[in-house]
């Protein structure tokens, strides 16, 4: 019987118990330290190596050194400066963090971490595809179980109490080093030697001549302005719901003292999402998927402006539900998308730049100005009552509900994903510009 499902299953379980044991608990850990300022930085420099980190390592993992193994030395690299981190931590004890050396030791582990989600793709692809199993019907039941590794770290750090302190960060390399381990196990991906002296060529670079095709032009930007709601949740989520147990009234609300549960729903959606996404691609296609994504996090920002940890938790549960179809709609079906749309010699760079759209241009814009132009200002601000900060908490989620709105409205006229003539003409520009030696456009 072949196992290779069974496999990357377990590939996909570490890949995101790793991301799962910190992502959405650290605000708790940085607020208890007295860093609350600089939450955003912490998901801000996700963003910007995300700009580089992962086209960077997929050029490599396609060009010379199997993506298996770049899998392997990324997590090793990644988990051991997690764990310096946490190290760090305790050695200072509690209350003498300082932002600098945390924050270093925090960044190269980011560093090395973010280009690990889109290699777990290319080995899960080129696995899937060695086996000849569809990838649309095969790997959204792998990727699920992605969540459900998630969803376990938070639980783990929950109810250890690991959600307040540098524990979280342990945990995290712990998991990494096991699958940097286990990643050598998984069957070889190719690799594909550049030939001749272009440096275009060398590099992979071929991946944004997918820019010169005006659907994937306009999938790239859109993703990039979608990303740009990723990491608002992530980053204020946990600490949001606490909130709520320093105002008299809801303090002992049983939500508001385990806010990293409450949000772990968000994730156990995603479980049941992830299954929907071949249907949803197949009857809807990306633009349709892409859609409810986008009027999902709509919801997703709104619920949260307006539920509460008491009469009003339904309100947060069902956010954490639509969150399900908001990221996953997205970014699975965004990562599907571009493997089918692009040939597999450049499969873990096409994967990269989706990365850079997505976790890096997006990403790193959304939390800069989601931190420092509306969080800090209506929420951190020197002096704010408990009951004013709830209130800017509110008025910040709705500003986010309407960037979700406008990004949605434009999508609606500007995309269109049926193929035409002209789309026919741009494939095979970019497939020649794509073979071009000495750069991107030819004169």
């Amino acid at each position: 019987m072949n196992t290779i499902k069974y496999r990357l299953t377990l590939m996909s379980f570490l890949e995101f118990a790793v991301w799962g044991s910190y992502l959405v608990s650290l605000p708790l850990f940085l607020s208890n330290q007295g860093l609350q300022d600089y939450i955003y930085w912490f998901y801000t420099v996700q963003g910007i190596v995300s700009l580089f980190m992962p086209a960077l390592v997929g050029i490599i993992a396609d060009r010379w050194v199997p993506a298996q193994r770049m899998l392997s030395a990324c997590h090793v690299v990644s988990g051991l400066f997690m764990a310096l981190a946490a190290t760090y931590a305790l050695v200072v004890g509690d209350g003498n963090v300082s932002f600098g050396p945390l924050f270093t030791l925090y960044t190269i582990s980011v560093a090395f971490f973010m280009p690990t989600i889109g290699l777990g793709n290319s080995v899960a692809f080129n696995a899937l595809n060695r086996a000849g199993l569809d990838t649309v019907k095969h790997f959204p039941p792998i990727r699920v179980f992605g969540t459900v590794g998630f969803i376990a770290a938070m639980w783990f750090v929950n109810f250890t109490n690991f959600q307040t302190s540098y524990m979280q960060l342990y945990t995290s390399a712990v998991f990494g080093l096991i699958m940097a381990f286990y990643s050598l196990s998984l069957p070889m991906c190719p690799v594909n030697p550049a030939k001749g002296n272009s440096l275009y060529e060398a590099l992979g670079l071929q991946a944004f001549a997918l820019f010169k095709r005006r659907k994937m032009a306009l999938f790239f930007i859109f993703s990039m302005l979608l990303g740009v709601a990723l990491q608002v949740t992530n980053s204020y989520g946990s600490t949001y719901i606490n909130c709520f147990s320093t105002i008299p009234q809801y303090a002992d609300d049983w939500f508001a003292r385990n806010p990293t549960f409450l949000i772990s729903l968000s994730q156990v959606s995603e479980t049941f999402c992830i299954l929907l996404i071949p249907f949803a691609l197949r009857k809807f296609g990306i633009k349709g998927v892409m859609l409810m994504s986008m009027f999902a996090w709509v919801l997703r920002f709104g619920f949260f402006g307006i539920g509460d940890t008491s009469s009003g938790i339904w309100l947060l549960v069902l956010s954490c539900i639509i969150y399900g179809v908001a990221f996953d709609f997205f970014n699975v079906s965004g990562g599907l998308f571009v493997d089918k749309e692009t040939d597999s010699s450049m499969r873990s760079s096409a994967q990269g730049l989706f990365m850079i759209m997505t976790n890096g241009i997006g990403a790193t814009v959304g939390t800069i100005i989601a931190g420092e132009c509306v969080v800090n200002k209506l929420v951190y601000a020197v002096g704010l009552t408990a009951e004013q900060q709830l209130a800017g908490w509110r008025e910040s989620w709705f500003i986010f509900a309407g960037y979700a709105l406008v990004v949605a409205v434009l999508f609606i006229f500007l995309f269109h994903d049926k193929t035409t003539a002209a789309d026919k003409t741009d494939i095979a520009e970019a497939e020649e510009s794509a073979a071009e030696p000495d750069g991107f456009v030819s004169e």
